[in-house]
């Protein structure tokens, strides 16, 4: 058999393994010109990395944990209650539900373009949308692990809120006539996500009595770990980094300090800088023991968690115009005033 004659990978094989490997592969990338450059660093950032994974492990055991469960028993299914009744009502909830549920691994974009498909308000999908990628019970568990309980209780707080402010101001905007017809023309009705509101299911609780719930524990288990795994481990060995090279007066020159500057130059770097929700952890841990003010760290992780480069490239694919400008406006707003009100509350 010749060389021509041999099989090849697709192309869509290539695009699924890198997608898979690309964040392993930037640590180890990250280690390797290291130990070029600088062995010692290299040594001392993978140290750095293998000890925050292991005091960081019972929070992510939990996180896990509750991931697999809420997967394996359809809990998730119960965010179709969410978009009943009264419009102001529908924001509430709506709200609620993003602040503090967990999702499916289909993400949040096909669920938003079924809702909006189905004729479900902008208001309370606007809500639910702005409030879900900042907080969710994992989330909250990681949070109170490496920040703190009180920033994880804020953080929840500050999701629910702009949900409920995006979710008001797209309310009276939408009373007057404005932002009809929201999604962009041939976006589907949602794909798997949608499915949880077409057709809800009730929750399984007693899920290890089957065997295909009890399977897709496990499966959601093992996924999630190495989500986690992955992320947190390029989080920690870029702390370790900027732990050794960005000196402490310069970060509190720029993030650090009482005043309103230091949140609005961290809700305005939170876009481009942020890589994701659980990596943003320790990197904001890190700044905040060098001198970054605790109200820009959760501009920060509001403002990135919702506006980040690929959350907002998805929202783009799949609102109109309008519709993503009023998002990104909501966002970046409602960030920096989290980041205010948390500020203010540090110093009563």
């Amino acid at each position: 058999m010749t060389d021509s004659s041999l099989p090849r990978p697709s192309p869509s094989l290539w695009a699924s393994a890198w997608k898979d490997y690309r964040v392993w592969l930037a640590s180890l990338a990250i280690l390797l010109v290291l130990a070029v450059f600088d062995t010692s660093q290299a040594v001392e950032s993978a140290t750095f990395a293998v000890g925050a994974l292991i005091r960081t492990a019972p929070y992510l055991i939990l996180s896990i944990a509750i991931a697999a469960w809420a997967g394996a028993t359809g809990a998730d299914n119960l965010i179709a209650k969410a978009f009943t009744g009264a419009p102001l009502v529908m924001v509430l909830v709506g709200a609620l539900a993003g602040g503090l549920s967990p999702f499916c691994s289909c993400g949040v974009i096909p669920l938003i373009a079924a809702l909006l498909a189905m004729g479900v308000p902008l208001s309370a999908v606007m809500a639910f949308w702005l409030a879900s990628p900042i907080m969710d019970p994992s989330m909250f568990v990681l949070t109170a692990g490496m920040l703190g309980a009180e920033f994880a209780i804020a953080k929840t707080l500050a999701a629910i809120g702009l949900g409920i402010f995006g979710g008001l101001v797209v309310h009276v905007l939408a009373r007057g006539g404005a932002l009809a017809d929201p999604l962009r023309e041939g976006v589907g009705n949602g794909g798997c996500g949608g499915s949880k509101i077409r057709a809800p299911k009730p929750p399984v609780w007693r899920f290890w009595q089957d065997a295909e719930r009890r399977a897709k524990f496990a499966k959601v288990s093992v996924d999630t770990t190495l989500f986690l795994a992955k992320w947190l481990t390029l989080a920690f060995l870029i702390e370790s980094l900027m732990l050794a090279w960005v000196p402490a007066e310069t970060v509190t020159s720029v993030l650090g300090g009482q005043g309103l500057m230091p949140i609005a130059t961290a809700t305005l770097v939170g876009v481009p800088a942020y890589l994701n929700g659980y990596a943003a952890l320790p990197l904001v841990g890190g700044l905040i023991e060098q001198g970054m003010a605790p109200g820009a760290g959760m501009a920060f992780l509001v403002a990135g968690g919702v506006t980040s480069i690929p959350a907002a490239m998805a929202v783009w694919a799949l609102a109109r115009p309008p519709v993503f400008a009023l998002y990104i406006a909501l966002s970046l707003s409602g960030a920096f005033a989290a980041g205010a009100m948390f500020q203010l509350w540090q110093l009563v």
